[in-house]
């Protein structure tokens, strides 16, 4: 079988969001003015996104035999995406996120892991997972397949790039916790939030860090302000591209689909940001992760 670019390693979650007129805080009460259900996942929004600009895409994750299941293979067999390394769980349920989005695009996300939390290391398939230039990991709200992606990263071969996205689930664990993931990762593609959350640092600082550690490359997520990145020879802040907001659901995701792209490539630091940055800005125009997520004739009508 012909090698995958990027194999995603994450949660598969429906997320239900409702579009508010403010998000409410305790004892309070909004109203919902629209409502919207998308498929979603963290990685699984970064492979779409992939998958999109025309790159050859694979999944590890875990579903249920429900309908949220269904939709969740369905979507990604639609978008062209390698669904062969996906665990259908006979009994459970599949993950699903609640989610409120107010008239600015922010949002407030509530997360129900379902058969997520379920996955272990000898499910997984070792050889369609060292199958892959780039293996890209996000978080679970559990421990076991944490542990399970610990188990996986050591397990394949050193030619397979690691690239992490710690989510704020994984950024909550602290700099120790996460050590082992760090130490193998060729890239992270943490927001401003995350790394200073992971190392107790400002951001600057944090890459400088992280790069000691032997990461290749960092990518600090900025959100309208765009993103800083670096390699430890060159840094670049590199500037968001203007656009309306909508919904800022998988901003960070789309970020990470346009990154990798240009990483894979050949692009310099420079440009892997901007395409980065590019990717981003579409998907924030729409409601949900995916329906903004360009396709590769928007990249070269954008100039890329």
């Amino acid at each position: 079988m012909k090698k995958f670019d990027v194999i995603g390693f994450g949660a598969l979650n429906v997320d239900r969001l409702y579009k508010v007129n403010r998000i409410a805080h305790e004892d309070e009460e909004s109203f919902v003015k629209e409502y919207f259900e998308a498929c979603g996942g963290s990685a699984a929004n970064t492979i779409v996104g992939l998958a999109r600009l025309g790159l050859k895409t694979g999944y590890i994750g875990k579903v249920a035999k429900d309908r949220e299941g269904k939709l969740l293979l369905e979507e990604f067999r639609k978008e062209g995406i390698d669904i062969s390394g996906i665990i259908v769980a006979e009994k459970g349920h599949s993950g699903t996120v609640l989610g409120f989005v107010d008239e600015k695009g922010e949002r407030a996300l509530y997360v129900a892991p379902g058969v997520n939390d379920e996955i272990e290391f000898e499910e997984i398939n070792l050889s369609y997972a060292g199958n892959t230039k780039i293996l890209h990991l996000t978080s679970f709200v559990g421990e076991k397949p944490f542990e399970a992606q610990k188990r996986l990263i050591e397990a394949i071969s050193k030619d397979v790039l690691v690239s992490f996205d710690p989510g704020t689930l994984y950024a909550r664990k602290g700099f120790e916790k996460l050590k082992h993931i760090l130490k193998r990762a060729h890239i992270i593609l943490p927001s401003r939030d995350e790394i200073e959350k992971i190392t107790g640092r400002n951001y600057k600082e944090a890459a400088k860090l992280l790069l000691e550690l032997g990461i290749n490359i960092v990518a600090v997520k900025l959100g309208e302000k765009g993103c800083y990145v670096t390699d430890g020879k060159e840094e670049h802040f590199i500037e968001a591209f203007k656009v309306e907001v909508v919904d800022t659901t998988g901003a960070g995701d789309a970020f990470d689909a346009g990154f990798l792209y240009g990483l894979l490539k050949g692009k310099d630091l420079y440009e892997c940001g901007r395409l980065g940055n590019f990717v981003a800005s579409r998907c924030i125009t729409s409601m949900g992760a995916r329906t903004g997520l360009p396709r590769f004739s928007e990249l070269k009508k954008a100039g890329f």
